[in-house]
């Protein structure tokens, strides 16, 4: 069953007095639990597909259709609410209150998804039930990014968007946070959709996207990824 359908969906933007083409016409379909990693270079179109998926964006002209919903018309509040309900976002800066603890974090989800997922577990999940007393400042740049992700799950999305989340992270610490990723897909079903410039993530995606010039240039389905210990870092 697609999770996410693009149908002749294209984005412009003004720039000066010309009209730019961040995305041309892409068709694209992507199935529930899948993990999805999107690779091309700068200005394929990769951020602008990633904010169109999230809600943070709309097209200029084509259908976006997310769980049987055509989000590309809803109205600003419209979209407030998918991306509260719908959509975990994790991104290369981790974006946690310094003042708040590591629980408190995370449970800050509670305030705007109706079905949220148990905080405690989600801790568990990223494996840090025992530091969830603990503030930001205390943690390491790999459980901060690990605080992140569990409260982008605690939402209980139907889909994970991540822009570059291993970015600034050391391979070995990148490679742990991509596990728990890819455990998302496989034990919640859930859909991880990953940004990224590394070629070695996409060597454990079920779909890998090529991007270009605002085209996707290619779209390969794998159907014998590598685990995460596989994959030469």
């Amino acid at each position: 069953m697609s999770l996410i359908k693009f149908d002749k969906v294209s984005r412009e933007y003004k720039v000066g007095d010309h009209e730019q083409k961040a995305l041309d016409n892409i068709d694209l379909e992507i199935e529930e639990g899948k993990f999805v990693v999107i690779l091309g270079p700068s200005g394929a179109g990769k951020s602008t597909l990633l904010n169109l998926l999230g809600g943070l964006d709309s097209p200029t002209s084509g259908t976006i259709t997310v769980n049987g919903n055509d989000i590309s018309k809803l109205s600003n509040d419209e979209l407030a609410d998918y991306r509260a309900e719908t959509v975990g976002f994790v991104f290369q800066s981790y974006n946690l209150i310094p003042t708040l603890t590591v629980f408190e974090n995370v449970s800050l989800v509670k305030e705007i998804t109706s079905n949220p997922l148990s905080v405690n577990e989600m801790l568990e999940e990223v494996g840090l039930a025992d530091h969830k007393d603990k503030f930001p400042s205390e943690l390491s740049g790999g459980e901060q990014q690990r605080v992140s992700i569990a409260r982008a799950l605690a939402k209980n999305p139907k889909m994970l968007l991540c822009d570059e989340p291993t970015g600034a992270l050391d391979s070995e610490t990148g490679a742990l946070i991509l596990k728990v990723l890819l455990s998302m897909a496989r034990n919640y079903k859930k859909t991880i959709v990953i940004v990224t410039h590394n070629q070695n993530i996409a060597k454990m995606a079920d779909v890998v996207i090529r991007a270009k010039s605002g085209h996707i240039k290619e779209l390969i389905n794998q159907d014998n990824p590598l685990s995460v210990e596989e994959v030469d870092w």
